[in-house]
């Protein structure tokens, strides 16, 4: 009966550190820059909680203005937000081609682009404001993190895909040199010892035939 129990608390005490283990752990990570013409474009905003700041309220307003050109100031333009509960697609340019891609917890606070234009690039703002529940008060922070995106009609290539591609072909040259190297030193070998069977082989037919025959007197006591 021992037994068992030191099994069950064994097995709940693994039980708990496994759930433990596999909570999410939030990383803020920068958003992409870089979108496509016709493609989808994920806007990263991501706000992490900590354990003791799981419990509050959050707004998040999104903004959109062009790059600055001929020295006047771009109009910044509300195009996305959520309040509290749900996100709200706004009345704008924006209207119909944003998506809401943030996470449950409101750790992730992105949106997304369906159909990228050459007209989004620009500059986005992701405004969030947190207003977290204790018990005697009430705090809120405000922080504002921006994207600044530039459409391209076709699709860069990744500069870490450009490096793999030249080390695959220099290790390819190098390993071909190799092989040569090693063929040419087995050649070499190869002729070498039939150079050396050829000589054997001359040498003994140039014995004569008489010591062939009579390797020598036989012994008389």
């Amino acid at each position: 009966m021992v037994t068992q129990t030191k099994v069950h608390l064994h097995t709940l005490v693994l039980v708990l550190f496994v759930v433990h283990l596999s909570q999410p752990v939030c990383v803020d990570i920068p958003s992409e820059t870089n979108a496509v013409l016709g493609k989808p474009m994920k806007l990263t905003c991501i706000y992490c909680l900590t354990r003791d700041e799981l419990k509050s309220k959050t707004w998040v307003n999104w903004y959109y203005k062009p790059y600055e050109e001929n020295d006047i100031p771009p109009e910044k333009t509300h195009i996305f937000k959520f309040d509290i509960d749900s996100p709200v697609d706004l009345d704008g340019p924006y209207k119909g081609r944003l998506r809401w891609d943030g996470t449950q917890d409101l750790q992730d606070l992105s949106i997304s682009i369906i159909n990228v234009t050459f007209n989004d690039s620009g500059v986005f703002e992701c405004n969030v404001i947190r207003e977290f529940v204790f018990d005697s008060f009430n705090p809120s922070v405000s922080i504002t993190k921006e994207i600044k995106l530039t459409v391209k009609a076709e699709a860069l290539r990744d500069s870490a895909a450009i490096y793999s591609e030249i080390m695959m072909y220099l290790l390819l040259v190098f390993l071909t040199c190799w092989l040569l190297v090693e063929m040419v030193y087995c050649y070499r070998k190869i002729s070498k010892s039939d150079e050396q069977a050829q000589d054997t082989a001359t040498n003994y037919l140039a014995i004569p035939s008489e010591q062939k025959d009579n390797p020598g007197a036989p012994v008389t006591k």
